[in-house]
């Protein structure tokens, strides 16, 4: 395989969905066999889940110190879901894209809109649907994280999440994890290409021209 590498600018890659879609499985892929790509850990005043460790999957604080970056301006975007807040910290974003390393996002249709309000052309935004609501709520049951009433209040704001689906770049429809997985890495690859994204191209194909 050619090691020859174009410089290039970072990239934002948004993966939205309602709760239980199969974003997290596509998230964990991309980043165990992606080395391109980094997770922005988000800050959220939720409780952890089972599993989770703080600064890994989100940095867990208070409400205080949620609000407190908001006052500062630290956030890129925040949004509140399901009775507590998230929002993705400025600083580490910043110092990834100008690294030219690319960024995953694993945020809500509020953040993405504030996110593209900020970041404009740097975000690539997709969409995961599943393949139909009786298989969306079996989902949610099978993972059995949630009491039932959380569970009844995910699948009422499905709809409402689902109704966004239009303000994304790509949509993939999770109808096989191993295919949504797929259908994603080949939307970074292609994005990875852009022409615009590729700053050393100016330079490499002057070289080309002058017969180096």
């Amino acid at each position: 395989m050619s090691s020859l590498s174009v410089a290039r600018r970072g990239l934002l890659l948004v993966l939205s969905s309602p709760s239980g879609a199969g974003k997290t499985t596509i998230t964990r892929s991309l980043l165990e066999t992606d080395r391109g790509i980094r997770l922005s850990v988000s800050v959220t005043t939720r409780p952890p889940r089972p599993g989770e460790q703080d600064g890994v999957d989100y940095h867990f604080i208070s409400t205080e110190q949620f609000n407190l970056m908001v006052n500062r301006r630290e956030l890129l975007e925040h949004a509140k879901v399901f009775d507590h807040y998230y929002g993705t910290p400025s600083g580490p974003v910043s110092q990834r894209l100008k690294a030219g390393e690319d960024v995953l996002f694993d945020i809500d249709w509020q953040g993405t809109q504030q996110l593209k309000q900020i970041a404009g052309e740097d975000v690539v935004s997709v969409f995961i649907l599943p393949p139909s609501t009786r298989e969306l709520e079996r989902r949610l049951r099978e993972r059995a994280s949630d009491p039932q009433e959380v569970v009844s209040r995910r699948m009422y704001k499905a709809a409402d999440e689902i109704s966004h689906w239009a303000e994304y770049d790509y949509i993939v429809i999770n109808d096989g994890v191993e295919h949504a997985i797929e259908s994603v890495h080949s939307i970074l690859r292609a994005e990875r290409l852009r022409r615009e994204r590729q700053t050393g191209l100016l330079d490499f194909v002057k070289e080309l021209r002058e017969g180096r």
